[in-house]
């Protein structure tokens, strides 16, 4: 057998240099240029500045707020807003607005919690499945398919019924478990579009394996339109614990988020107070405008096509 020759290998090697080399670059060109677009339009800067606020607020309560969120006096139960208590006082004679702002962090905690595990199971079986195809696709999708027509609301409610503590975590699995295939059938689109692109059949011509050509030029040319959905994706899911929390299936007290604040009212006492639902559901609102504004602006920029 003839030794290889050291000029095939070496012209072998600058091709698959220069193929990771232009993949690179392109994929830098288009966050690059995406980055360049975001940060001039107030439509994402804005909800941007929104959701950081939220993160501090969530992290550090202490910075908007002196007071406990469980030190109350029912005496003022539901008093009205005044000077020093700007949302007024809730049913126990909570001070409101330190109960909204320490209900920032578990809100959010579910909403990033959900949004990852949907994202982690989207990558790995959305990649698998829209680069291999054939059977492995078929068996995926038909899972998919059985979650898929689940409402998801619906869904959670049935499952969170059975569970007796229903805190942060038990809330965020049940919706992880409901919520990750529509991120899975944009990944898996998105990767048999990728598969067919001329850097990947270089990348394989060179003797590249499987592994190699899904984690260095698939997944890295794939994963844009799935970050832009997973920042809707997250506004989406801090509503609907928000909802399941209203209809009773969400988090328990001691709990506290935004929905536990939406929940605790009764609904014939709204009327007379109606600052106990005004309050919570307009940090709910804008939470998930800003994050639905951000994933729509970020997707725009991302997308070659409105280029």
């Amino acid at each position: 057998m003839s030794a290889p020759d050291p000029s095939s290998l070496g012209g072998q090697q600058s091709a698959a240099e220069a193929t990771h080399g232009e993949d690179v670059a392109e994929g830098a060109s288009l966050w690059g240029e995406a980055w360049r677009d975001l940060r001039r339009n107030p439509f994402f800067v804005l909800p941007v500045l929104v959701i950081a606020v939220l993160t501090v607020m969530a992290i550090w309560p202490q910075l908007f707020t002196d007071l406990v969120p469980r030190s109350c006096d029912l005496s003022r139960s539901a008093d009205p807003p005044e000077a020093g208590h700007w949302f007024g006082f809730d049913r126990q004679g909570c001070d409101l607005y330190t109960r909204v702002v320490y209900s920032t962090r578990a809100s959010l905690l579910i909403g990033l919690t959900v949004t990852l595990g949907a994202f982690a199971i989207a990558l790995v079986l959305g990649s698998l499945s829209g680069y291999y195809g054939r059977w492995l696709d078929a068996v995926l999708g038909r899972i998919a398919d059985v979650f898929f027509g689940i409402p998801l609301v619906i869904g959670a409610i049935v499952l969170l019924t059975a569970v007796v503590d229903r805190g942060v975590w038990q809330v965020s699995a049940v919706l992880t478990l409901l919520a990750w295939p529509p991120m899975f059938r944009l990944m898996r689109s998105t990767v048999l579009s990728a598969r067919e692109s001329d850097y990947v059949q270089a990348a394989r011509a060179l003797g590249a394996g499987n592994a190699r050509v899904i984690i260095r030029h698939v997944i890295p040319n794939s994963i844009a339109p799935v970050i832009a959905y997973a920042t809707v994706f997250m506004g989406v899911i801090i509503g609907a614990e928000a909802t399941l929390t209203f209809l009773g299936a969400g988090l328990q007290l001691p709990a506290l988020s935004w929905g536990v604040l939406l929940s605790s009212p009764p609904p014939r006492e709204l009327l007379n107070t109606p600052h106990l639902l005004l309050f919570p559901s307009l940090f709910v609102s804008l939470t998930v405008l800003s994050f639905v504004l951000a994933g729509d602006t970020l997707r725009d920029a991302l997308d070659p096509k409105l280029r």
